[in-house]
């Protein structure tokens, strides 16, 4: 239960000002020492976080150009799709499967 919403805490950041990183990241930190399968998705729910926080930061140093702003439109759909199937995966018992993520966190 608590590894889908490790997953879709990151919806929150729909309303919430970086509360796609701040919404996985406490689910994980708080149940994390009672499950190890929690730990690994919330690695792997934090890696994906930051890495779209990265391509963000660079699609909007390239609003100058009118790239950025396709960019940043084609970033939060990607967003918003890799949430939900990595959310409907985790339900499934199958990994997360997020494209484009950086190990940052092993």
């Amino acid at each position: 239960m608590w590894s889908i919403v490790v997953h879709a805490a990151a919806f929150a950041g729909v309303a919430v000002p970086f509360g796609s990183i701040l919404g996985p990241l406490l689910v994980w930190i708080i149940k994390k020492p009672g499950s190890a399968e929690v730990d690994r998705q919330g690695k792997a729910a934090m890696n994906f976080q930051i890495s779209m926080l990265i391509y963000v930061i660079f699609a909007a140093v390239l609003i100058r150009l009118a790239i950025g702003w396709v960019l940043l439109v084609a970033l939060g759909i990607f967003w918003f799709a890799m949430m939900l199937v990595a959310t409907i995966r985790v339900a499934n018992g199958r990994e997360p499967g997020y494209l484009l993520s950086i190990d940052f966190l092993k």
